[in-house]
């Protein structure tokens, strides 16, 4: 480490230049990276329903469709219209009411229950299915160019609207993410730090490692939009302290080698040996999203490890380089640091720490309950605002039509006609279920020759026949769910390897696997993070006592949520958690192993933690508001819920945390001051 610090401060003109260099294959991979939309594509693919998306996209051309409501004209001109959307690159089929009416089968002649979904007074109802899946980029363009055509993208049902609406308004908001949150932090480290220009430079040298973060996307193929919205925020939250970690070295080392290359290797080496423990755990945490079922986790999990490394060597290489070239510009705007010693703050912890231990214990009963029991969504189209085109199209539907959930049922070709009609009928006696569609149920008895040509096809092929059945329970929906497992009870009956597939499915697998990811998660980010620790700290009983200390923090978290009645999606409720622990642990180790550091020169546990309390609490309070600010303006800002409630949620969490190691845990140190010594690896000459 000596010869590599001495090369930073030697060269820091020469760092500088090949960190800017860097940063246009940084740029040229983050523009050129894919960003999905589409949460339901992270479902493994060993599903069944996911293999049954893969047949309906491939076989038949119905991976995604849409539902085109118009106004009630003519068949000649409904058939106009449709001519206008066949010629849609990347349409598959059309199809309407007006396919059959006055052509080849009288209205009558269909069945009602067919007519109530497809045709009212007032509106008709055109069927388009698309050659690609749902978040496919070419499907996502033909349905931009369906809403053209239809001039009226509210008229146009289906998942990808969701994910077009989805795309244009995370897309309009991340710039002002990025803006709150440099905003938000450029303030608090003004007043925490005692230059000017000192702020700047912290922030540029973050920004810089975003980018290369960002830009190593392009070898993951894509990432999702969660993951691009929140990792340039929790980036700068997780990885400020490490930069306000060197230039407090820098500024020490200065006070005793005058010559500033020096200092700087100095505090180079210093730095490394703070922060590698915290950022190992810190890493670590991330790392354990990758254990989630729902590969969504393994995106941000990726993102956010790989962005501590680039936070740590920028940390390492750029931000001395920084320091050491506008060193003359920082000693020019140096001035007072404005932040307070909170000095009562400190006294209060060590005088009254018995007192907070009985509070703590206390807190951990409704901590526990609320922990457990606050509510989770997990229909995604409720993240998003109810003005958008894709909500106003499927509420329509819903209300006017009743189509709120179709499930597509797979089986296989080979089964006799007979045993279908047996099928549908047990199908149409299920609860919820007001239609069953198959190519015998759809025309009254003799005219199933009369079907148009590219209906035959949608509803059957060499291999699979199809059965359409429309549930009106909303998806995500305890009820839903019930109901496919009763479908796929029937089903299995007369075909054990038909499939159920669909939305409403997929949905009901989003919900199975989350809450065994939630479970997963949480297991492993406190298991690895304790082994780090345990390798790290060399003691048994501060991994223990620190894991419990925040792991309370994160309960009060989500406890807050249960209290105030606050319903979060579902994905804020797995990955939360993990992150809290990952991010604020850090405050937890700084203040333990100073308080190590202090035991060795004090005998007095007491004073040993007033003195700890002294070096650490103004580093952990700027962190902490430095995490705050970069999360709490976006939660306020965006109109997304699935990512403002991970933001308020980390903001939240950041805030506690800081005030759970602040008081709570000096108070654990105090009681626990005997058996850490004993099972922990130091020197304990003077104590």
């Amino acid at each position: 480490m000596k010869k590599f610090s001495k090369f930073i401060s030697n060269h820091s003109m020469l760092i500088v230049i090949i960190s800017l260099l860097l940063l246009i294959p940084a740029i040229y991979g983050y523009i050129n990276t894919r960003i999905n939309y589409d949460i339901l594509v992270y479902l493994p693919d060993s599903n069944e329903t996911i293999k049954g998306e893969k047949i309906l996209t491939e076989d038949f051309g119905l991976g995604s469709y849409a539902f085109v409501m118009v106004e009630n004209d003519s068949s000649k001109n409904i058939l106009k219209l449709e001519d206008k959307i066949k010629a849609i690159k990347g349409v598959n089929q059309v199809f309407s009411i007006a396919d059959i009416i006055d052509t080849t089968i009288p209205y009558d002649m269909l069945p009602d229950e067919v007519k109530d979904k497809v045709y009212k007074s007032n509106e008709t109802i055109i069927m388009v299915t698309f050659n690609g899946s749902t978040s496919e980029d070419r499907t996502i363009g033909t349905v931009r160019d369906l809403r053209e055509t239809v001039d009226d993208a509210s008229h146009v049902s289906s998942m990808t609207s969701m994910v077009i609406d989805t795309m244009d308004l995370s897309n309009e908001e991340i710039a002002a993410y990025v803006i709150i949150a440099v905003i938000f932090c450029l303030v608090i480290l003004i007043l925490s730090t005692d230059s000017y220009i000192i702020p700047v430079l912290l922030l540029s040298n973050i920004g810089v490692a975003i980018l290369y973060n960002m830009g190593t996307n392009i070898f993951l193929g894509e990432i999702s939009y969660i993951t691009k919205a929140i990792t340039a925020i929790l980036q700068l939250g997780v990885t400020t302290d490490f930069s306000i970690f060197l230039y407090h070295k820098y500024e020490q080392a200065k006070e005793k080698e005058k010559n500033k290359k020096l200092a700087m290797a100095e505090a180079i080496r210093e730095t490394f040996k703070s922060v590698i423990g915290s950022s190992l755990t810190t890493f670590a945490g991330f790392l354990a999203l990758c254990t989630m079922d729902l590969t969504l986790g393994k995106d941000i999990g990726i993102v956010m490890a790989k962005g501590v490394i680039c936070g740590l060597i920028c940390v390492l290489t750029l931000f001395p380089a920084l320091l050491l070239v506008f060193d003359h510009i920082i000693e020019k705007t140096k001035h007072k640091n404005f932040f307070p010693k909170f000095q009562k703050l400190q006294d209060f912890s060590v005088k009254h720490y018995i007192g907070i231990i009985l509070i703590f214990l206390v807190l951990m009963i409704p901590a526990y309950i609320g922990n457990e029991n606050y509510k989770v969504y997990y229909k995604l189209d409720d993240s998003l605002p109810k003005d958008l085109p894709f909500h106003v199209a499927n509420s329509h539907l819903a209300s006017e039509f009743n189509i709120v959930s179709p499930e597509i049922i797979l089986i296989s070709k080979d089964i006799k006609t007979n045993k279908v009609e047996d099928l549908t009928e047990e199908l149409k006696q299920v609860k919820g279920i007001d239609l069953v569609l198959s190519p015998k149920t759809l025309m009254n008895e003799g005219t199933e020759s009369l079907l148009p040509d590219n209906l035959k096809d949608m509803l059957s092929n060499d291999k699979y026949q199809l059965i359409i059945a429309n549930s009106t329970y909303e998806i995500a929906s305890n009820e839903l769910n019930n109901q496919v497992d009763e479908v796929s009870k029937i089903v299995k009956k007369y075909d054990k390897k038909g499939i159920i597939a669909g939305e409403g499915p997929l949905m009901k697998d989003l919900v199975t696997i989350a809450d065994h990811d939630f479970k997963m998660v949480n297991y492993t980010s406190i298991i690895v993070i304790f082994a780090i620790m345990l390798l790290v700290l060399k003691s048994f009983s501060l991994p223990i006592i620190l894991i419990l200390a925040i792991e309370f923090a994160i309960f009060i978290n989500m406890a807050i949520a249960y209290f105030t009645g606050t319903e979060l999606p579902f994905i804020a409720s797995i990955i939360v958690g993990t992150i809290q622990l990952g991010a604020t642990i850090d405050y937890a180790i700084l203040m333990s192993t100073k308080y190590l550091e202090e035991r060795m020169k004090i005998k007095d546990k007491k004073k040993a933690m007033k003195e700890t309390l002294s070096l650490t609490v103004p580093s952990i309070i700027t962190s902490a508001l430095c995490f705050f600010a970069a999360t709490f303006g976006v939660a306020v800002y965006t109109k997304i819920d699935m990512i403002g409630s991970i933001c308020e949620l980390l903001a939240r969490g950041s805030i506690i945390s800081m005030l759970v190691v602040i008081l709570i845990l000096p108070s654990l140190l105090i009681i626990f001051d005997h058996l850490i010594l004993k099972t922990t690896k130091i020197k304990k000459e003077g104590v």
